[in-house]
């Protein structure tokens, strides 16, 4: 019979050593992490934030000379994978810049929104523009609440932004499109 367990990785032991810093646990990451470091990068961290979150994720290494040896074998690939992502980014970037997108919300005659408009929405609207835009990078300094245009900033990562307009415009009931005939 065959073993359906999924494989998990493999994660040390809270009682083996792990090379130590000045300011901690010293590991190397294998994927970049916000406000943390780059891909390759050598960071030091606190016990528990390697043990729960980064190690767990796959997101980083032990800092083995082995490894450091690895990364910098390979820092030209690196750089040139990073060097197509960003430019990657700065093209979503621009064409987000030229994008506006329309939302559809009940809104009273005053132009104050029954509810309001939020990330959830205006990554929606992108996502029917064909942008692959999460709602965690939509960045808002508020709900929307009144009808109106709006510049909203958009965060790809790796400190590239871009700002999309979004028209928040009331929406056609059947009475109302029946009173316009």
């Amino acid at each position: 019979m065959a073993n359906t367990k999924t494989k998990k990785p493999i994660v040390p032991h809270r009682s083996k050593r792990l090379a130590k810093g000045p300011h901690g646990v010293e590991l190397l990451l294998v994927q970049p992490v916000e406000h943390l470091g780059k891909q390759g990068d050598v960071v030091h961290v606190r016990p528990g934030y390697a043990f729960n979150y980064l190690l767990p994720q796959g997101l980083a290494t032990i800092a083995t000379e082995h490894h450091k040896r690895m990364v910098e074998k390979h820092r030209a690939q690196l750089a040139a994978i990073e060097k197509a992502h960003l430019a990657g980014l700065q093209t979503l970037a621009v064409n987000l810049a030229r994008q506006s997108i329309t939302i559809e919300a009940n809104a009273n005659d005053e132009g104050h929104l029954y509810g309001s408009v939020g990330a959830v929405e205006v990554a929606n609207a992108l996502k029917r523009n064909s942008f692959h835009i999460a709602a965690d990078q939509v960045r808002l300094k508020g709900p929307l609440k009144e009808l109106g245009l709006y510049t909203i900033a958009i965060h790809l990562g790796q400190e590239i932004d871009a700002e999309v307009k979004v028209w928040v415009v009331p929406s056609v009931t059947e009475e109302g499109a029946a009173e316009t005939k």
